[in-house]
């Protein structure tokens, strides 16, 4: 309430001192060639008046209620009433002076209060002045507006990515603990001596998941080590069944990655790869060159199109596509006996 009556007082104030600087220029114009101060003083506040009128009547009526509806032909009709009403509130203030002041001897007024067209371009000047300030304040008050909307839309979006980002990173981690805990009850009934150590390699990958899969980024060595926590884990489930070749180039193991951003692919070579003459083989290889990151797991298959269809690797195509917008290639490349899936990112900043 004390804010709404300070913001009126002040634009009051600020309306006072704008008219006042008017009256004061029309003062001084005028007084070109007499020393009548009475007349230039009364001179000078009808002109004022006028152009207060005329003013208000475009910033507050014509030009928000025709000019910016874009109702033109109403505007330019109103206009020029208002031009014919300033023509004749001039003309009259100038036979106000001639009679009342100088007694009908007109060569006794001053040189410009004789000019109808000085005086008109005066006033009309004052009016455009204030209707440029009405338009200006507007564009500049849509653009705010324009701004606080785009940053809310933005907002919304930046929201809704999240929560679907949260939603696409529930839907992979069942599928990796489920995959797990299965491999380790079966041990478990088989009292086998492995346990303990999958247990402890699940306890690091649960850790992994649940304390830094939240964070927005995390170092490529810590996905590494949980990439190889996760392959140990296989190891120990299919043994003698599984050939996994593990090969590392140049990786900058400080770079930041989105964490559980390569183990659902690794997962998915598991899930869906089938064992080949005894074995089932993956090939994974990492590199990293400058800010781009190069990850690629061939795995055997005799599935066909099956392998693609699960939940796992169409959302890391949304999760990458939210992430790294125009920054990634991911290639899928199914074969009779090979299933291959290629990724690579730019981790420039922007």
């Amino acid at each position: 309430m004390q804010k709404n009556i300070f913001f009126s007082v002040r634009k009051v104030g600020l309306h006072f001192l704008f008219w006042f600087l008017i009256w004061f220029f029309f003062y001084v114009f005028f007084s070109v060639g007499t020393s009548n101060k009475e007349f230039l003083f009364w001179f000078s506040t009808i002109l004022s008046v006028i152009s207060i009128v005329a003013s208000y009547v475009f910033v507050y009526d014509l030009i928000p209620n025709y000019l910016l509806e874009k109702k033109h032909k109403q505007f330019a009709l109103y206009s020029f009433y208002a031009s014919v009403f300033v023509t004749t509130a001039v003309l009259m203030t100038m036979a106000f002076g001639f009679v009342f002041f100088f007694n009908l001897e007109f060569q006794q007024m001053p040189m410009l209060t004789k000019s109808a067209s000085v005086i008109l371009v005066c006033v009309l000047l004052i009016v455009a002045l204030a209707s440029s300030l009405k338009i200006l304040k507007h564009n500049y008050k849509s653009l705010e507006e324009k701004k606080h909307l785009e940053t809310r839309f933005l907002q919304t979006q930046l929201q809704l990515k999240e929560q679907e980002l949260k939603f696409l990173k529930m839907q992979i981690h069942p599928h990796f603990l489920f995959n797990s805990l299965n491999t380790i009850y079966g041990f478990a009934i088989k009292k086998a001596d492995e346990t303990p150590d999958m247990i402890l390699k699940l306890s690091n990958l649960l850790d992994y998941i649940l304390y830094q899969v939240d964070k927005p980024t995390v170092v490529l060595d810590e996905e590494i080590n949980h990439l190889e926590d996760y392959i140990s884990l296989e190891k120990m489930r299919f043994h003698d069944t599984l050939e996994v070749n593990f090969k590392k180039e140049n990786t900058n193991k400080l770079l930041q990655i989105p964490p559980m951003l390569l183990i659902p692919f690794l997962e998915n070579s598991f899930k869906h790869g089938a064992i080949v003459q005894e074995v089932l083989k993956v090939d994974i290889n990492l590199k990293t060159d400058d800010n781009s990151l190069f990850f690629k797991v061939e795995n055997t298959s005799k599935e066909t199109a099956k392998s693609i269809s699960g939940i796992g690797l169409e959302n890391i195509k949304k999760r990458l596509e939210m992430l790294f917008p125009n920054k990634y290639q991911l290639e899928i490349l199914e074969e009779k006996s090979i299933f291959r899936v290629t990724l690579r990112i730019d981790l420039k900043k922007k």
